[in-house]
């Protein structure tokens, strides 16, 4: 047992070895400070300026709309140039945003107007740090390191998405609310220098070539190539599916249940409410490290289907649960499948999806996303104020409809 438990943790912790890999890790987890950062400095500010929630409402719809728009840009610009040297021209305009605000904000001079600028400015240039961020790391660690550097990374994340709203909170309850937006400028202008420190393995020569062929592409020609390319495998076809099928399962019961449960269904109010996503969060963090630490290479679309499976059941009890206790254990058990499903699905993607068209991929499953959570958002809200467990229930069974049709897939059951 002591020794299985050794070789799991070097098999873990085995990219920490690697200098590039730190350098990639401390960036993405600044990166992540400052983006917990920016939601904290944009809302505290506009509430003080304006005092209405209506006009945050708009400087984080400035924010959203371009991210979105742009993400597919992002990704065909992150397979064209350097994923790395994107990122950190990214990072350093990100910087350049923030400090800017912060300053004007200091001197007096910031009015809702340039909030809303520099919102859309900053969701913008995010749109081009993404894709990369999520296409670079099989640059930089060996394909059989790959699901214990995302895991590493995943760990990170999480810790740094808690942190960031929390560090910026105490910030802001501190000290003048500007001085927020002074540090998440400072997050991102570190991410800038680690990051520009990282040293990229080479590519494979058919995928430089590749690269090379596509360099006279006008961009709408290589998203189009990026969008053929995922609708003409059956397998990413059908991940991109499923994400986007999970991600609407998950947006809008994690955030419009969790509160509907904790204020009417298990008592407790906010205190519940905050055990529920620290719960999600820390059987994420849970499950990302065991699939870090496991050695084989499993069958991705058997866990797909697993985890559709999965959430399918703990949706459905968490439409029955009338007990704090056992949402709080439902939730935890939910959040470690997807922490741990997660790990080898992004693995399987940096893997098996050629590097020069990977960031595009990436970015199209991105704004699938984008796009399927709002909506989520307002149907489930619909649900939850006639009936939360009819609300759950719909979501258990679009997850059990989700993991059957994976099932029936051959192509996708024998991923690997």
């Amino acid at each position: 047992m002591t020794t299985t438990l050794a070789g799991a943790g070097s098999r873990l912790w085995a990219p920490a070895r690697l200098p590039s890999f730190r350098l990639l890790w401390a960036g993405q987890a600044l990166s992540l400070l400052g983006d917990g950062f920016s939601y904290i400095a944009f809302a505290w500010i506009t509430l003080e300026l304006t005092g209405s929630t209506l006009m945050l409402g708009y400087v984080l719809a400035f924010q959203a709309v371009p991210r979105a728009l742009l993400t597919l840009v992002g990704g065909s610009l992150s397979d064209r140039w350097s994923t790395r040297r994107l990122m950190v021209l990214s990072s350093w305009a990100r910087a350049a945003v923030m400090l800017a605000v912060g300053v004007a904000g200091l001197s007096g001079a910031l009015e809702f107007w340039a909030l809303c600028a520099a919102a859309a400015a900053f969701g913008a240039v995010d749109a081009f740090f993404q894709p990369a961020r999520m296409s670079i790391l099989p640059s930089v660690v060996a394909k059989d390191l790959l699901p214990a550097a995302n895991a590493l990374l995943g760990a990170g994340a999480k810790v740094a998405a808690v942190l960031g709203p929390a560090v910026g909170g105490a910030v802001v309850a501190v000290s003048d609310a500007n001085y927020a937006f002074l540090v998440d400028g400072l997050c991102f202008a570190l991410c800038a220098l680690c990051v520009s420190a990282v040293r990229t393995l080479p590519r494979e020569p058919e995928e430089a070539t590749a690269a090379a062929a596509a360099s006279g592409d006008s961009l709408w020609a290589r998203i189009k190539e990026g969008l053929r390319y995922a609708w003409d495998d059956p397998r990413i076809r059908t991940v991109l599916v499923v994400d986007m099928a999970v991600t609407f399962c998950y947006a809008g019961p994690f955030t419009v249940g969790f509160a509907d449960l904790a204020r009417n269904e298990v008592q407790g109010g906010s205190t519940t409410m905050g055990l529920l996503n620290g719960a999600l969060a820390a059987g994420a963090m849970l499950g990302t490290l065991v699939g870090g630490a496991i050695g084989a290479r499993p069958r991705v679309g058997l866990l797909v289907a697993a985890l559709a499976g999965w959430l399918a059941v703990g949706m459905a009890a968490l439409g029955v649960v009338d007990q704090a206790v056992v949402a709080v254990g439902t939730v935890l058990a939910m959040g470690f499948g997807i922490g741990f499903q997660g790990v080898f699905g992004l693995s399987w993607i940096q893997r098996n999806i050629k590097g020069s068209v990977l960031s595009r991929v990436i970015s199209v499953d991105m704004v699938l996303g984008y796009a399927v959570a709002p909506l989520s958002l307002v149907l489930c809200g619909a649900l939850a104020e006639r009936n939360t467990a009819v609300m759950f229930g719909g979501t258990a069974v679009i997850l059990a409809l989700t993991a059957l049709g994976v099932l029936a897939s051959k192509p996708v059951r024998e991923m690997r």
